[in-house]
């Protein structure tokens, strides 16, 4: 997701979920207009230091690509690959105006044929780096369509015929862009009428949903987005106290300012997670949520964390604490 999933918070994630509950990560989309990206914008855009070829904590990094050039995303993900990534995401699923105004993201679901010509393209590229029988995934992700789901069966067998070696489907349609309402039917058809593995994305809100989407659609995987927002451990399961809670925060925030983010600009990104945050408890009541988000001072607001993780106050007095 842009502007949040950066690589600190996947970092501090992936720190708190085993790799039997979480396998990997993308990063937030890269945008790729009409001219390839340069190697170091790839790195920049991914990377400080780790190993591109373990990934992040030894689970596979997926960059993710935006763009309607086929040309331009083949050989962004080829200087990708050079680079030592070993999987490339394919964004069709974005519903964003400036994704429509430059006919990327879910604005390429309006034709399955210029679907696979652009998964097509990219996997060509990055074949012929590393052939089949290397460890290397280029996995696609689309919605259930764009004004309606009738022709989700087209859209996956166009990823499939595109060389992808998963697909990932949110059940959503562009025209729903992020309604409630969900429907894993969408999910199911689309795992019936491929053989590559599925991947289920859309309406995830609780850790009990991950195996509540398997079983009902037949998927192979599920990728949370917005829920991990919430609660960050909800690949995992696991319940955290308010404190480990507010570590988790102060600890991106820390990360956040270590690569060069101001004091300002890293309180405007806790209060992006404080709009949706339930892990721990750590708001116990809408009144407190909007309390923080009003906080105009970036140091009262990161005090506020370092107080509930050193454990300095209780939950009754978090409700109290100003």
């Amino acid at each position: 997701m842009e502007g949040v999933t950066d690589r600190t918070f996947r970092a501090l994630v992936l720190q708190r979920n085993p790799p039997r509950c979480l396998g990997g990560v993308t990063s937030e989309f890269l945008r790729v207009l009409d001219r390839p990206r340069r190697p170091s914008e790839v790195q920049r855009h991914l990377w400080d230091g780790e190993c591109p070829g373990e990934g992040e904590h030894g689970r596979p990094l997926g960059l993710q690509l935006m763009g309607s050039d086929a040309q331009a995303l083949a050989h962004t993900a080829a200087a990708a690959v050079e680079l030592g990534l070993r999987w490339i995401d394919l964004n069709f699923g974005c519903p964003a105006r400036g994704a429509q105004r430059g006919r990327a993201g879910s604005a390429v679901l309006r034709d399955p044929h210029v679907l696979e010509r652009l998964t097509a393209a990219t996997v060509a590229s990055v074949r012929a780096i590393r052939p089949r029988s290397e460890e290397l995934w280029v996995s696609a992700k689309i919605r259930a369509g764009y004004d309606d789901a009738d022709c989700i069966e087209q859209l996956a067998q166009a990823v499939e015929q595109g060389g992808a070696d998963f697909l990932t489907i949110h059940c959503r349609t562009h025209a729903e862009h992020y309604s409630p309402q969900v429907d894993w039917t969408r999910i199911a058809r689309a795992v019936a009428c491929v053989s590559i593995p599925v991947c289920g994305n859309g309406g995830v809100g609780t850790h009990a949903d991950l195996a509540r989407m398997r079983n009902e659609t037949g998927c192979a995987l599920v990728m949370v987005g917005r829920a991990a927002l919430a609660d960050p451990w909800i690949f995992s399961g696991r319940s955290v106290a308010c404190g480990e809670a507010a570590r988790f925060l102060l600890d991106y925030a820390r990360g956040m300012q270590a690569t060069g983010a101001s004091p300002r600009a890293t309180a405007a990104r806790l209060k992006q997670l404080l709009k949706v945050w339930r892990a721990g408890e750590l708001l116990p009541s809408e009144e407190d949520r909007s309390q923080r988000l009003r906080e105009r001072v970036p140091e009262a607001l990161f005090a506020w964390l370092e107080e509930l993780a050193e454990g300095s106050i209780t939950e009754r007095e978090s409700r109290s604490h100003r």
